[in-house]
């Protein structure tokens, strides 16, 4: 399905769960504003090339535009669309006084010099400084942008108007105003969802299996942190975009990132046995973090998943036809906008640092994350018994119900 199809139905049911209106539905349904933006880029060879822009605006309701900015070939108007929804919804579920919005351009970064990456992204920050600022549109990184990314892109927005800016973007070095723990939020935030999921569930973590879909930001910190809120589990299974490795015995984890930086790539590992993507999705294991892009698990492969729990560490991973299967089948989702939460989260307060120019300890950024995450998951887990629904039907019903009320109050 299209990305945006996704997220429309997935609005769907859970506004016929709480009864949304038809006013708010017709407003909830669309963004407010999506800019397309040409980015003329010089290249090292010379030639200048054009590159393919967007940034979605979806709801302020609650507050300013929030969302990552992607690079990757895959990136197009609806993705972009529905993942400025989706963080609309997330950080709603996370009650954060904020709204959603997202960025993309369309361009394949790992094929790409330094000096390229950081020509387009100045090109894209001069494209849509005119919609973004710190009360107005927060980016982010997300898929291919990292700190040094949002390092450029302040560097530019500075230049254009003329002072000092620095909560117009997060994820920024901690030299230029980004926030400790960033870089490990969204996988520590996982993590706390997933250790509620297994105390809601009575697992045991001795001896629980992990398998990791995505060994990028997200997922490598995962499997780092796995045994620090799931004693005694072991990460069996990992995959990147070149391929996917498993040791029923499970991996030093330790040894395997640094292979992995090393190398660039998983496979290759010691002690290994090198198994497909798809395979990795289906082995018997107590947890799955699918951790790469959306649209993974699908109604022709949901009926084999033999994960107990699902953390969606990456947006979008399942589709609405597995969701129900994998809710018949007694399987239980961590849905992505609460999932993967941590690292929105975790900007807001990189928000607040700006705002007061006063940085936080490492130890109350993490404290602070805890006391969220465990709440949100909670809220929507008593949701889910409340409606009888699954998890994901659950986070959008919380998330779109304070959405719907913020919206009513302000008379639209």
């Amino acid at each position: 399905m299209n990305p945006r199809e996704v997220a429309n139905k997935q609005f769907d049911i859970a506004a016929d769960v709480i009864r949304l209106d038809a006013g708010a539905r017709a407003v909830l349904k669309s963004p407010k504003r999506v800019l397309k933006v040409s980015i003329p880029v010089r290249m090292d060879n010379g030639e200048i090339k054009v590159f393919q822009g967007f940034r979605s605006q979806y709801q302020d309701a609650r507050g300013p535009y929030k969302g990552g900015i992607r690079y990757h070939p895959q990136v197009s108007e609806d993705e972009v669309i529905a993942l400025s929804a989706w963080m609309t919804w997330k950080t709603a579920v996370m009650d954060l006084p904020l709204g959603g919005g997202k960025g993309g351009i369309i361009c394949d970064p790992k094929s790409m010099s330094q000096g390229e990456l950081e020509r387009l992204t100045r090109g894209y920050a001069r494209a849509i400084s005119l919609v973004v600022g710190p009360e107005t549109d927060v980016p982010a990184p997300d898929v291919y942008t990292n700190s040094q990314t949002m390092a450029w892109f302040l560097d530019e927005y500075n230049r254009q108007v003329g002072h000092q800016e620095p909560g117009v973007i997060t994820g920024k070095p901690v030299e230029i105003g980004g926030s400790l723990g960033r870089d490990t939020a969204t996988a520590r935030g996982c993590m706390i969802a997933t250790r509620e999921a297994f105390k809601a569930k009575g697992i045991p973590t001795n001896g629980a299996t992990i398998a990791i879909q995505g060994f990028g930001n997200a997922g490598s910190f995962v499997a780092v942190l796995a045994n620090e809120f799931l004693p005694g589990s072991k990460v069996v299974a990992v995959s990147d975009s070149h391929g996917a490795i498993y040791n029923p015995s499970g991996f030093d984890v330790a040894k395997l990132v640094e292979h992995k930086e090393k190398t660039g790539k998983v496979a290759g590992f010691g002690g290994a046995k090198e198994i497909t993507n798809d395979d990795l999705l289906t082995l018997d294991v107590t947890l799955l973090v699918p951790a790469a892009l959306e649209g993974q698990i699908t109604k022709d492969n949901a009926a084999k998943i033999k994960a107990k729990i699902v953390a969606e560490a990456a947006n979008g991973p399942t589709l609405p036809e597995a969701d129900d299967i994998l809710f018949k089948n007694g399987k239980f989702v961590i849905p992505d906008i609460l999932a993967n939460a941590g690292g929105v989260t975790v900007s807001w307060f990189e928000q607040l640092q700006a705002k007061t120019e006063y940085p936080w300890s490492l130890k109350l950024v993490q404290e602070r994350l805890e006391e969220r995450m465990v709440k949100s998951f909670h809220d929507v887990h008593d949701a889910s018994k409340k409606h009888g629904v699954h998890m994901r039907t659950a986070a959008y019903a919380v998330a779109v119900d304070r959405v719907a009320r913020a919206l009513k109050w302000k008379g639209y």
